[in-house]
């Protein structure tokens, strides 16, 4: 099972920080700072560069310590919150990512909420620090505080198109 828990770790954690780099930079394709403050801004963001970095760094932040198992239930968080925020600008588009929908940040929200629930594993450092097991509850806590500050991110930064026609699209 701890196999299994660090190749999922591995994967979902590098995925997120890759993410994040894309936005703030013009590695793994990124198109830099002023790339990912444009992709905000075109989906109706307030705060520029701001947003992008706070975006990118709580990817990069996020997916780092979900890679490395570090404070499982606070990494599982900061995924489930970015991903929020991408899944309310997917939204309209419907559930499938052949049509730009929220079916790749639902996966990585259910699978941050899995990990905070199974937790890191014995391959990880919050195993080799004796931070780990943690209480279920954590789980919750995870989630909760992920979903709530990812919708409470869109309501307070997001601003609803000047023209209907943009709403619409």
């Amino acid at each position: 099972m701890d196999t299994g828990i660090l190749i999922l770790r591995l994967l979902v954690g590098l995925l997120v920080a890759g993410h994040g780099v894309q936005k703030v930079s013009r590695h793994l394709g990124g198109k830099g700072l002023e790339g990912g403050t444009e992709e905000f801004r075109a989906d109706g963001f307030r705060g520029g560069a701001v947003t992008a970095l706070a975006a990118g760094g709580g990817q990069i932040g996020s997916g780092l310590l979900l890679a490395a198992g570090l404070l499982t239930p606070l990494a599982a968080t900061g995924a489930i919150g970015v991903m929020t925020v991408a899944l309310t600008v997917k939204r309209r588009h419907g559930l499938w990512v052949q049509n730009d929908g929220y079916e790749y940040p639902l996966v990585l929200i259910g699978t941050a909420a899995a990990l905070a629930a199974t937790g890191p594993g014995a391959w990880s450092l919050d195993a080799a620090l004796g931070l780990a097991p943690y209480p279920l509850w954590w789980a919750a806590l995870a989630l909760a505080a992920g979903l709530g500050s990812g919708l409470l991110t869109r309501l307070l930064l997001h601003r609803p198109p000047a023209d209907p026609a943009i709403a619409e699209r």
